[in-house]
């Protein structure tokens, strides 16, 4: 998962991770892989099965938490942290203030995060001191953090999302769905779901969760964007939908972001428009010309023109070394050595 993905807004593309730089919580802001060779060993479906009795979700249509909320999904985490939340009900202040402080996470703020965290009591803020501390590398530590929570604040909305979030990215899959699996009507925890099910590879599990949100939730953000993302790995007639989807997005001022624009260059490239996606790249770089999905999916689209990828490749380190791209590319080519040696040139004398 990306530090987009797991941030907010889950982008899903031609290449993704749902891993170390935070794609699960910016999940929420990764780029997913139609074709990538990841675990199948995902056992069951965790989709929520008592959708007819949900609780109020304060993130709904209905609450006033909506557009805050969707900032953050949208990639806009800026907007997130200049939110005037000073009219918010008291029972709102702490989930708005989770999500101004997933956001500062999103732009890199992690050590003043933890910083500001240190010996907060709440769950929820302990949840994301956790997230954090992984962020700035304390791995073994933020992962036992999350599992002590999960244990004894399993119920708590924000415990599974930032645990899950967590859990995910430290290559725990199955205790993420176990925790996962106990939310009452959380969208944030559908859409995490999803990611993880895709990050497995397991398609059908995605469907089956997307299919059962879309039930209670018709005309969310979310599950819009979930079933786009699922509609990448289907492939056909799903591009253009999730295209439809991205495109709005990436394209109206008042929801355009990095990350949405390059959720759209990847439809654009499934879909074989290179221009297009170029074109919407070039934006994405406008915005954040250090943003490692835009510049990782700008090398593919390089490699695909037949161009030279050694600058990109190199600015892409600079921008993120442990990049999922990255190490995918060092594994391919040491394995491309190692078969290499099987061979000897034979010169005839």
């Amino acid at each position: 998962m990306t530090a987009d993905a797991r941030h907010g807004l889950y982008t899903t593309g031609l290449y993704t991770s749902l891993g170390r730089k935070s794609a699960l919580d910016a999940i929420f802001g990764t780029v997913f892989n139609s074709t990538s060779n990841l675990s199948t060993n995902s056992k069951s479906s965790h989709f929520a099965t008592a959708t007819e009795t949900v609780k109020m979700d304060p993130y709904s249509a209905e609450g006033e938490l909506i557009n805050i909320h969707n900032h953050f999904h949208q990639g806009q985490y800026q907007e997130v942290i200049d939110y005037d939340t000073s009219s918010l009900s008291s029972e709102n202040a702490l989930p708005a203030r989770v999500l101004v402080l997933r956001s500062r996470i999103a732009l890199g703020q992690s050590a003043e995060v933890l910083a500001e965290l240190k010996g907060e009591k709440k769950p929820e803020l302990v949840s994301l001191g956790a997230y954090a501390q992984f962020e700035t590398g304390k791995t073994e530590e933020a992962v036992a953090t999350i599992q002590k929570l999960a244990e004894a604040e399993g119920e708590n909305a924000t415990v599974q999302i930032i645990g899950g979030t967590v859990l995910q990215a430290a290559g725990l899959s199955e205790e993420a769905l176990t925790l996962l699996s106990q939310h009452q009507g959380s969208l944030d925890a559908v859409a995490l779901i999803v990611q993880i099910h895709l990050q497995q590879n397991r398609n059908d599990l995605a469907l089956k969760e997307v299919a059962a949100a879309r039930r209670w939730a018709q005309d969310s953000l979310l599950v819009n964007l979930a079933e786009s993302w699922v509609g990448l790995r289907q492939g056909g007639e799903k591009y253009q939908q999730a295209f439809y989807v991205f495109e709005e997005l990436a394209q109206a001022p008042a929801t355009s972001s990095t990350i949405s624009l390059v959720s759209q260059a990847v439809v654009e490239l499934h879909l074989g428009r290179t221009e297009e996606a170029q074109a919407a790249l070039d934006q994405a770089l406008e915005k954040d010309g250090s943003n490692a999905e835009a510049i990782a999916n700008l090398l593919v689209l390089t490699v695909i023109a037949g161009q030279d990828p050694t600058e990109l490749t190199t600015k892409l380190q600079a921008a993120d070394a442990k990049h999922p791209f990255l190490a995918d590319l060092e594994e391919k080519s040491a394995l491309f050595d190692k078969a290499a040696t099987k061979y000897s040139a034979k010169v005839s004398a």
